[in-house]
């Protein structure tokens, strides 16, 4: 049988959907819905439910009886005939995770909006989506990759998925957007982009085009979508880019990704080269785009299938979302979108925040990734201190383990091997990754031992030796002080040779101009010594009044060592504390090529260009 859903913008000023489900023949004993209580990709319970406003069912005209068994379930009186259940659906977070209606456009994630037929999963769904009633709406138009059933490409009308997952796992778009297409290995893409802009869409769809068949050929091989040669995963992809004033973020799906971003990143018409924004947004694409096969067709096998009602506990998200921020920006160098020192650069700026986040003496990311439900998306003042990003540190673990398989190999084997040989068991087939296949397959194809490797890597604080291992492929890695609170690391520090003076630090981070606010107090700085807090507003320093503007230069005038007195709020006291100041710490990584010949040349050659 096949459910069938309904869904149209009832009211975009009002930010509401109408969306109905239609079960043929439903429990006799009364059928039970479901709203997901998180969305695959996004790692934290988000209770969908809280959104609907309202919700009814009927059966051959006549209203059924519906009510709440939980949170997120609702059972419907026993019907004899076809039954109907309809939602007003609350849609106003403009976010890649959620539903965001207004009267420029319509977009929604199905966690969001379509409920599951419990017992009835893997039945056949068909969507009817429907237009906002009105002459304003009349330019609107349709960006998905659900397939049609009926739909004209582009069109409102009817879409088929083969069940609720494969429903569930294909945004929607509606209304005046940007369109441009272009194809790569022979499968169709399109850039669907949202809100006002004046991107070079001839450029983006050039440039996309160039990564997509990299990364197709990173899996495929070099005959990706040539007659006889591998086929991709997906028929069609979609590029959902909603563009705003300021955002960064994304969502990957079986056959599209859903990407917020600054208007700003995208390139304008007469760009030539690829600047910080532009490379910022490439990267994103990068990493959604490898989604594709790396956490949508390989997973882990406690999401296959997904239980959309509670926590899905792995510690692979190391993995599946580390690696994949590991390639992002290496498949950026491979495609030619970037040269070296871009990429080293960005490489330095990522080992840079490892090197400024104190929890990584804390917290191993095998934990921090059985902990993403409760620690990474819901983080506090204190978290900088307790914990890591299973993205960063991933990324390092992989980086490391690349360059390990490199060098022990000589140049015969790396982690793109091991990827693939990962895609050839798992990918294909459906069958989830179990916690310890990665390292099992990662030993057999490079016939190196690694446990003690991984054990240190993921299971432990050791740091990693990122210094030797850069060094065996020809990259020197320095690390320094800061010379500025806004140096992010990445290259080597300008100046005119003179010796500077040390310069000083509080040990936390701020926000604000009018006042200097404290947001994170690091372990073991002056600030937390001194007894500031996360919250408190430093007012004046030696009574001189300071703000977010001029606390940095009021204390630059300062040596470490010396006690400056600090006058701060904590809520609405005013506080007194003795800080005494010390050195910017060596947390700053810049990396550089020093090796130009011989085999260090060659292996890095390999690494960068993937030959």
């Amino acid at each position: 049988m096949t459910i069938r859903y309904r869904i149209v913008p009832k009211h975009p000023e009002a930010h509401l959907f109408e969306v109905s489900c239609t079960v043929a023949a439903p429990d006799p004993q009364g059928q039970r819905f479901a709203l997901p209580a998180w969305i695959p990709g996004s790692y934290m319970i988000r209770e969908f439910a809280k959104h609907v406003v309202s919700i009814r069912a009927e059966s051959g005209g006549r209203r059924v009886a519906i009510g709440k068994l939980d949170k997120h379930t609702w059972q419907a009186a026993p019907a004899k005939g076809a039954l109907t259940v309809t939602m007003e659906v609350y849609a106003w977070d403009l976010s890649v995770r959620g539903a965001h209606l207004d009267t420029t456009h319509g977009f929604f994630n199905g966690p969001c909006v379509f409920l599951r037929v419990l017992g009835r999963e893997d039945e056949r769904c068909e969507v009817e989506i429907l237009p906002p009633a009105g002459r304003g709406y009349r330019e609107w138009k349709v960006a998905t990759a659900l397939a049609p059933a009926g739909a004209k490409l582009y069109g409102f009308g009817k879409y088929a998925a083969d069940d609720y997952d494969e429903l569930i796992d294909h945004p929607v778009e509606m209304g005046t957007f940007a369109l441009t297409t272009f194809r790569a290995a022979g499968v169709p893409h399109d850039i669907a982009i949202t809100g006002r802009h004046d991107a070079d869409l001839e450029r983006l769809g050039r440039d996309l085009r160039v990564l997509c068949e990299t990364e197709m050929r990173f899996w495929h091989g070099p005959r990706v979508g040539k007659a006889g040669g591998p086929r991709p995963p997906m028929k069609r992809y979609v590029f959902f880019v909603m563009a705003v004033g300021d955002g960064y973020g994304g969502l990957e799906h079986r056959a599209s990704t859903a990407l917020l971003c600054a208007r700003d990143d995208l390139p304008r018409a007469g760009d030539t080269g690829v600047n910080e924004s532009y490379r910022r947004f490439l990267g994103l694409v990068s990493h959604e785009y490898f989604h594709t096969w790396n956490v949508k067709r390989l997973k882990p096998a406690v999401f296959a299938p997904y239980d959309l009602e509670h926590e899905n506990y792995t510690t692979l998200l190391w993995a599946f979302e580390g690696i994949t921020s590991y390639y992002d920006d290496l498949l950026l160098r491979r495609s030619g979108l970037i040269d070296d020192e871009s990429y080293l650069e960005l490489l330095g700026r990522a080992i840079t925040s490892h090197l400024r986040t104190p929890g990584r003496k804390r917290q191993t990311v095998a934990e921090a990734s059985w902990d993403a439900w409760i620690k990474y998306y819901r983080q506090d003042e204190n978290s900088p201190n307790a914990l890591v990003s299973y993205y960063l540190e991933g990324s390092l673990v992989a980086l490391a383990l690349d360059l390990l398989i490199r060098t022990r190999t000589h140049g015969r084997r790396s982690l793109d091997d091991v990827m693939r040989a990962l895609w050839k068991k798992f990918g294909t087939t459906g069958i989830g990754v179990p916690e310890t296949a990665l390292e099992e397959i990662a030993q057999a194809v490079t016939g190196l031992r690694l446990k003690s490797f991984f054990d240190s890597a993921l299971r432990s604080t050791e740091e990693l030796p990122l210094k030797r291992l850069l060094a065996a492929v020809g990259i020197d890695m320095q690390v320094r002080a800061a010379e500025s609170s806004s140096d992010a690391g990445g290259k080597v520090a300008s100046g005119d040779g003179a010796r500077k003076p040390a310069r000083v630090v509080l040990g936390a981070r701020m926000s604000g101009e009018n006042e200097a606010k404290l947001t994170n107090v690091f372990d073991g700085g002056p600030a937390q010594i001194a007894g500031l807090a996360a919250g408190d507003a430093i007012v004046a320093v030696d009574g001189l009044r300071v703000n977010g503007k001029t606390l940095d230069a009021r204390l630059a005038r300062r040596t470490p060592g010396a006690t400056v007195k600090v006058h701060a709020f904590r809520r609405d006291e005013l506080m007194t504390f003795d800080m005494k100041l010390a050195a910017a710490p060596a947390d700053t990584c810049a990396l550089a090529v020093k090796g130009r010949a011989g085999g260090m040349s060659r292996l890095r050659a390999r690494w960068l260009k993937g030959r």
